[in-house]
């Protein structure tokens, strides 16, 4: 009977992994981990790390790292910059261990293989040049293969021991004990030739070493360019903070910031969290997090963002979110859990790479025998043998998924989008209707003024002073931007002696001795109070236009109306162009009436039927639009930014959040945007096809490559020097086309 771990005993932790060299290798520690009661892990070699969730009631983290070190590798807790790590110096050995190798391996191949070059007793010349590449050139190999057996294990790298090993010792038994003096050679493109017997191997134990280390090498360069985007994502946090306490500033790392600490930030400096301005006014460079270059202005009482830049003015802030809680740092988190998923294609690689090993050696000895049965040639056996061991070696499988997520993810970050995951590659495939919320997402989500039309004799200043003196008395958002408006053109407002709210409908207040209403065309009915006949065109216009309209009267009557709309973002209109352009149908979903959701939709290109227009729907009707239009077979894709999409956003088959919207909605949705620009979205959904299609073709690849090459070395037509050569080349080629990502071309 299996046991229910309560979801508040999960404890989830990343591990940085040491000694992995294959897929295979990843595939063990997996293996290992999940092998753990109460422990779920995924593996991700290129990223050479591993997300593990575990039941904290009875598994430690000791534990964990106790698993893998006993598998025969090495493990510890990332701290929150899991690539700051001595990558640096592990290119530094890898070159100098491939150059070592190259240089020695040269003269080896070339006595081997250029018969005027052959002198009396080369053979002792090419031992003594292949022996130190063949040993410390190929120690990763050995010493990754040994550690394996002692567990009962294999991997790639047990493939490339054996092979060179067994041809270095091949070698040095037909020198020493055999008739290797009186051997020559004639070489015949991939395959190579002998007259007499006693033929040795030490170009192959040397030239297989070079190529692997060379690709291994350019592997662990390009999976490092790979993670570039994401390693320069995280090196955008800020280090240190500057804090008031008891009055003093103290410099502190920005890791112990403590929720509720007043932040001094000068300009240049990054702010350490999420927070509100106490004091001061400035220009906030957020182009790390959203994407936009354009620079926020902030003062007393705005939110601002961890990660970004002061540019002028001295800021007081009072943290709100700090450490893994802030905006930045839970970035980062997604971005990384997402390369931590593997696709389904990728899980059928892995379960093949688990097996591959044991399976190659018995086709390598399957060689032997039926080259022995067909030719008894042994030296022919051996070197098909060969050949197959090491040209079987899959790594490229281990690394079609992680690297193409890497770039995907990586560039997808830099432009202010975060991919939670594979199955949302999935996902974006199938896509053809994208519901789109209208306020937050289509518009802005923030009342405006939009006009004021004034009855004959009252100017436009009178009306906007005497409406925003009695409206500033309100919290109302329609209040908000009718107060905004007037302060930016009029500057102080008059001061209100009386003011009464009504909910509802609107406000009332005394400015010096004269009686001022704000509010609903029916309040001024009720008052009996006269309303001339352009004023009430005005309001039908309004309407007909999508705005919201409230009338002001002084002195008994109405003299204006002042008309506030939520206005579409600057982009939204060439956003949905581009969706049509790929196909896609746009759909507005609005909780506003009939008349405002049309005139939003015109103005941003979107038909106005009933198949792509919803009005009037309430929050808790949204998930029934979408199931609806699923059952109608359709593949939809949600985009909203509040509270009331949250449950639309996790029953789409795509939910798409605006990162300027609700904790609640991002964490419902599969794919995030960050900078709020909703021409990201099918910036977005063209990038996570592209990394889908990748994923794909590596696969393929990878799978094509083995099928091919396994039976071109067993029938002795590939020379395991150049077996060798493929086979790096395979990984290398992996990596580089899903480095192509970061040129895919987009909407914008």
């Amino acid at each position: 009977m299996s046991v229910v771990v309560p979801p508040e005993s999960i404890v989830e932790v990343e591990l940085a992994l040491q000694g992995m060299t294959c897929g295979a290798c990843a595939a063990r520690i997996e293996k290992t981990l999940n092998g753990i009661d109460g422990v779920e892990a995924a593996v991700n070699y290129a990223t050479e790390s591993a997300m593990v969730a575990f039941d904290g009631t009875s598994v430690e983290q000791s534990t964990l790292i106790k698993a893998v070190v006993d598998a025969g590798y090495g493990a510890h807790v990332v701290d929150d910059n899991p690539y700051d790590d001595d990558l640096d110096a592990r290119l530094r050995q890898a070159r100098t261990r491939l150059v070592f190798s190259v240089v020695l391996s040269i003269p080896v191949v070339a006595l081997s293989m250029v018969m005027p070059w052959q002198f009396s007793g080369w053979q002792w010349w090419a031992m003594a040049l292949s022996l130190p590449v063949a040993t410390w050139g190929a120690w990763p190999f050995h010493k990754t293969a040994f550690k394996n057996a002692r567990h009962g294990a294999t991997t790639m790298d047990t493939l490339i021991s054996v092979g060179v090993i067994a041809a270095t010792l091949w070698s040095i038994w037909a020198l020493v004990w055999g008739n290797a003096l009186d051997e020559t050679m004639v070489h015949d493109g991939l395959t190579m030739t002998h007259a007499g017997t006693g033929h040795v191997y030490f170009e192959v134990g040397a030239t297989v070493t070079a190529f692997i280390l060379l690709g291994r090498y350019l592997e662990m360069k390009a999976k490092n360019t790979a993670g570039d985007a994401l390693r320069s994502l995280l090196a955008m946090g800020a280090k240190y903070a500057t804090v008031l306490r008891d009055g003093e500033e103290v410099s502190i790392p920005a890791s112990v910031v403590r929720e509720g600490d007043i932040l001094v930030v000068r300009p240049g400096e990054k702010i350490a969290a999420d927070g509100v301005v106490e004091e001061g006014s400035s220009s906030i460079d957020a182009s790390m997090i959203t994407g936009e270059s354009v620079p926020v202005d902030v003062s007393v009482g705005d939110n601002v963002t961890s990660a970004t830049v002061n540019q002028n003015g001295r800021l007081l802030v009072k943290a709100t979110r700090v450490g893994g809680e802030t905006t930045f740092a839970r970035m980062a988190k997604l971005v990384r859990d997402a390369q931590a998923t593997k696709a389904p294609v990728q899980k059928v690689a892995d379960k093949v790479s688990a097996i591959f090993v044991p399976v190659v050696f018995a086709i390598s000895a399957v060689t032997v025998v039926a080259w022995l049965l067909i030719d008894g040639d042994m030296e022919k056996a051996f070197t098909a043998a060969v050949a197959v061991l090491i040209i079987a070696c899959p790594c490229a499988l281990g690394l079609a998924t992680p690297t193409a997520l890497m770039v995907g993810s990586g560039r997808a970050a830099q432009m202010g989008i975060v991919i939670k995951g594979i199955d949302v590659l999935q996902s974006t495939r199938r896509i053809d209707t994208v519901i789109l919320d209208k306020t937050g997402t289509v518009t802005t989500g923030a009342m405006t003024l939009a006009n004021i039309v004034c009855a004959e004799g009252v100017t436009r200043e009178s009306a906007l002073r005497y409406a925003a003196a009695v409206e500033k008395g309100s919290e109302h958002p329609i209040a908000r931007a009718i107060v905004s408006a007037a302060e930016a053109e009029l500057g102080e407002l008059p001061k209100l002696d009386e003011f009464e709210a009504m909910p509802g409908v609107g406000a009332a207040g005394r400015i010096g001795g004269v009686i001022v209403l704000v509010g609903r065309e029916e309040m001024f009915t009720n008052r009996l109070v006269i309303i001339p006949a352009s004023l009430k065109e005005a309001l039908a216009t309004a309407r007909a236009d999508g705005q919201t309209a409230v009338l002001i009267s002084w002195d008994g009557r109405a003299n204006a109306v002042v008309c506030v709309a939520d206005q579409p973002k600057p982009t939204s209109a060439e956003a949905i162009a581009s969706l049509k352009l790929m196909g896609l149908a746009p759909v507005l979903l609005t909780g506003d009436n009939k008349t405002t959701a049309e005139a939003i939709a015109v103005s941003v290109g979107i038909d106005t039927d009933e198949h792509h227009l919803y009005a009037g729907v309430m929050p808790a009707d949204k998930v029934a639009v979408v199931k609806d239009l699923q059952e109608r077979g359709y593949a939809v894709a949600m985009v909203g930014d509040g509270v009331n999409d949250a449950a639309a956003l996790a029953q789409a088959d795509v939910g798409i959040a605006m990162g300027g919207g609700t904790d609640v909605a991002m964490q419902a949705s599969d794919l995030t945007i960050v900078n709020g620009d909703l021409r990201s979205v099918p910036d977005a959904i063209l990038l996570s096809r592209a990394t889908l299609r990748t994923i794909r073709t590596n696969v393929f690849w990878a799978f094509a490559y083995n099928v091919a090459a396994i039976p071109l070395a067993a029938s002795g037509r590939l020379n395991p020097m150049w077996a060798g050569l493929a086979m790096a080349s395979s990984s290398v080629f992996v990596v580089a086309n899903s480095l192509r990502l970061r040129r895919v071309k987009l909407a914008r």
